[in-house]
């Protein structure tokens, strides 16, 4: 059985998120969707909040599921018996970026691959920063992010 883990922040989950976790699930057989903190970034939603959202966004894909990462990802994916490491990307500045981590991961657990799946063009643009900065100012967001996180950032700019 082919596992995968896509980590993220997801503060608020995006469209661009959710077609990352939808051919994630095309290619594996079970793909966990982990809500991790960002040290570097102040949240805005509770990590309970986030995988609310996640869970709600997701429900047609039978074979992902939500969980939360508190820790070393590749000590995660050991426990958890996972293949391989979902990122995506949006640009080259991302893939540097991503490089470096998937090295280390290797480093430090050579049993799981990372495996990089390009955005699509239509959400190249596309972050969670962003979506939080149009919503901040009043600005619909519809189109970028599930109908249930538009909701979720209504209530909580309000």
């Amino acid at each position: 059985m082919k596992r995968a883990i896509y980590p993220g922040s997801f503060d608020p989950v995006t469209n661009g998120h959710i077609d990352i976790i939808q051919r994630a699930a095309a290619l594996f057989d079970e793909v966990i969707v982990a809500v991790s903190t960002n040290i570097h970034k102040k949240p805005l939603f509770l990590k309970e909040e986030r995988k609310e959202m996640l869970k709600a966004s997701c429900w047609h894909l039978p074979n992902v599921t939500i969980d939360e990462l508190d820790g070393l990802l590749v000590r995660y994916a050991k426990e958890h018996n996972v293949n391989a490491i979902v990122r995506g990307l949006r640009a080259l500045s991302d893939f540097e970026y991503e490089f470096e981590m998937a090295l280390m991961n290797r480093r430090l657990e050579s049993n799981v691959e990372t495996v990089f799946l390009m955005t699509n063009a239509e959400y190249s643009y596309l972050s969670s920063s962003t979506v939080k900065e149009v919503a901040s100012f009043g600005e619909p967001v519809t189109g970028l992010v599930p109908p249930i996180v538009e909701e979720y950032l209504l209530k909580k700019l309000r």
